[in-house]
């Protein structure tokens, strides 16, 4: 019954005479159908019993009879049109809650926006009273300098002006002794004077300004650098390596947390997924949108490789570590090198090599940074990246070397080791 309701039209389950869903519906000798209160109505209006639309006229006035499959068909047309109109309120319901939900991340989102910006314009406000401080205090020395000096030159004219007057005094002196026998006068000693006042040099002391900008400026991005590793630090998944992507001299740790390089390959089947020459294995969670943070320990080592990748690097075969090969990662070499392979790659000359390595990925800013987790500081940061489909993150412990570089790179979390 109701799959024959739905081959009629709407218009099919109105009366025409109120225009609306039959009620009761009957029909009458010509064939055609009417709620019963409306035919009933409309011929005690307008007699003669006439059909509304074909106006056959009835000598005597029919008797009516209930439609029996009409009604069934109208019941199952109420139902069907209930639950359109139940199914419509509920999508827009779900439109509504959605559109409020909108709402509610944007005024969210432009909330966290006026705090960072905030705490932003607090920092860079800081970076610029401590560069006007400096120059204030360079220009005070400078001008000091300048008044010393003058100074200085004005007590030498001073003196010397004063012995113009002595010698001017002397000369006419000396003039009327000329005369006479007594030359003693003209023996007295003269001042002898130095070449003249010598300008101070201000190379040291705008070295000294810039040192001292250079120090606090410093100090002001390590405290800064702290507070944004600890933001970072909340987005920290939880790591496993995937054994199936693992180089065949790579042992992994049983909980998958750690992994090391052996001079003897494992005979496990060569799948696609697994690297063959290249000694690094991938993480077994991917991510393709959002924000994450991990830490791995790097300590004792001479080599590794850590990072993302995307999901299509190559697999097989020797891989060249850049951006261009889906590659965004540091690198170390010769246990004190410190590499980013930007392609080409950008060298890193850090104080201290890190023993724990932070990686933050930002997916829709298409940021990567690293970290030394233990000093706060930050190694490197990849801007401006182009993530369209999932990436791993990537480890690489390098060749064993003969026990050089033996120790595992460990996955581990923002508060152990």
């Amino acid at each position: 019954m109701s799959t024959t309701s739905y081959l009629l039209t709407e218009d099919q389950f109105l009366c025409s005479i109120c225009l609306d869903v039959f009620t009761h519906p009957v029909t009458i000798p010509c064939g055609h159908n009417f709620c019963r209160k409306c035919i009933t109505t409309h011929w005690e209006i307008n007699p003669p019993c006439q059909c509304p639309n074909c106006k056959k006229v009835f000598n005597t006035k029919p008797e009516l009879h209930i439609n029996t499959l009409l009604s069934e068909m109208v019941v199952q047309f109420r139902k069907s049109s209930q639950n359109k109109t139940k199914t419509f309120e509920q999508m827009i319901q779900k439109r509504r809650l959605r559109i409020e939900e909108i709402k509610q991340s944007v005024e969210l989102n432009n909330n966290k926006v006026e705090r960072e910006m905030a705490e932003g314009v607090q920092v860079l406000n800081t970076f610029i009273e401590t560069a006007e401080k400096c120059l204030n205090n360079y220009i005070n020395t400078v001008k000091e300098k300048q008044r010393e000096t003058q100074k200085q030159a004005e007590g030498f004219i001073k003196e010397l002006q004063q012995e113009i007057s002595e010698l001017e005094k002397r000369s006419s002196e000396v003039e009327q002794l000329s005369r006479s026998e007594d030359h003693l006068l003209i023996s007295q000693p003269i001042k002898v004077w130095s070449p003249g006042v010598h300008p101070p040099s201000y190379v040291g002391t705008l070295m000294r300004a810039v040192k001292q900008l250079e120090e606090t400026l410093r100090e002001r991005m390590k405290t800064l650098i702290e507070a944004d590793l600890k933001r970072v630090q909340q987005y920290e998944v939880d790591l496993i390596l995937d054994p199936e992507t693992a180089n065949l001299k790579l042992i992994l740790s049983d909980d998958g947390k750690r992994v090391h390089h052996s001079d003897f390959k494992r005979d496990l089947p060569d799948n696609p997924e697994r690297f063959d020459s290249a000694s690094c294995v991938l993480a077994m969670q991917s991510f393709s949108s959002g924000r994450f943070y991990y830490e791995v320990y790097v300590g004792g080592k001479t080599k590794w490789d850590l990072g993302v990748a995307k999901e299509s690097i190559t697999r097989k075969g020797n891989i060249t570590l850049s951006p261009q090969n889906g590659y965004w990662t540091i690198c170390l070499r010769n246990a004190h090198e410190y590499t980013a392979c930007a392609g080409p790659g950008v060298r890193l000359f850090l104080q201290s090599g890190p023993e724990k390595v932070g990686v933050f990925v930002d997916y829709e800013e298409g940021l990567v940074s690293f970290y030394d987790a233990k000093a706060a500081a930050l190694l490197y940061s990849f801007t401006g990246c182009s993530f369209t489909k999932k990436i791993y993150p990537y480890f690489s412990p390098g060749p064993n070397t003969s026990g050089k570089n033996s120790a595992p790179l460990v996955i581990s979390s923002c508060h152990r080791m």
